[in-house]
């Protein structure tokens, strides 16, 4: 009888084993799939993104030669045989300032720490919700219009008829001239320019705005902000007659502050 009990067991068991392993075996075999199809997948993604590179890279050679042959066949192409495009841009606000006229406005900010402005936004072109995030900034860039400057005319003119000036007296070279790029002169090709400010408050669509060397009624065009790891570049460097003018508004600055 104890016999018979024990072969019992043992067949109980060895069926629970047989019946453990091929569960064990089912799941194997399935978990086995699953990862096939996956490797297959991603090996599928990974040929895919090699055809993609070596489309583009034969695509950016392509380029290069066709380049390089148009270059060859046209060694004496000049610029102005180039069909420039242009852009067309409109004010996204307007600077309400306390210096109304164009002589009487300062020529830097650093000179004016306590002028005060505000930016009035095109709320049909500019909804408040585009200056959100903008008061964690202590400081923003301002590009603007020249708006006042007297040869604004003379600039939408055929090139050959705009009359523009290469050259621009520098006031702090005792009227010796540089090329306009090598100074901060508002005369030209675009009327661009760029300053930098104190953001002070942000109001509804307006910006609140300290040490500002903007005139009444300047048109801007954009705005950014002003980030000291990128924006302030260590080491840069200026001819000597910036230099001297730096150093005369700094301790022009510090004078005030006294």
């Amino acid at each position: 009888m104890s016999s018979t009990r024990y072969s019992i067991l043992a067949l109980a068991l060895a069926t629970l084993f047989s019946a453990s392993s091929a569960i064990s075996f089912y799941i194997w075999k399935k978990n086995l799939i699953e990862w096939d199809s996956k490797m297959k997948e991603l090996q599928n993604s990974l040929n895919s993104a090699l055809e993609k590179c070596a489309a583009e890279r034969q695509g950016r050679i392509r380029a290069q030669q066709a380049l390089r042959k148009a270059v060859v066949a046209q060694p004496q192409a000049k610029s102005e045989n180039l069909d420039i495009p242009s852009y067309p841009m409109a004010p996204i606000g307007i600077v309400q300032s306390c210096f109304s006229t164009r002589n009487g406005t300062p020529r830097q900010p650093l000179l004016v720490p306590l002028a005060r402005a505000c930016l009035v936004f095109d709320s049909t072109r500019v909804p408040p919700a585009s200056l959100e995030g903008l008061e964690e900034y202590s400081h923003c860039w301002i590009i603007y219009v020249f708006h006042l400057n007297t040869d604004l005319e003379k600039l939408w003119k055929h090139p050959s008829k705009s009359k523009f000036k290469a050259k621009v007296r520098v006031p702090r070279l005792k009227g010796g001239r540089l090329g306009v790029f090598a100074t901060r002169s508002p005369h030209r090709p675009c009327p661009i320019g760029l300053t930098v400010a104190k953001v002070e408050a942000v109001q509804g669509n307006m910006l609140l705005l300290s040490g500002v060397d903007l005139v009444d009624g300047t048109p801007v065009l954009d705005i950014k902000p002003y980030l000291p790891y990128c924006d302030s570049i260590e080491g840069a460097v200026v001819p000597n007659w910036v230099m001297v003018f730096s150093l005369l508004l700094f301790f022009s600055f510090l004078l005030y502050l006294c």
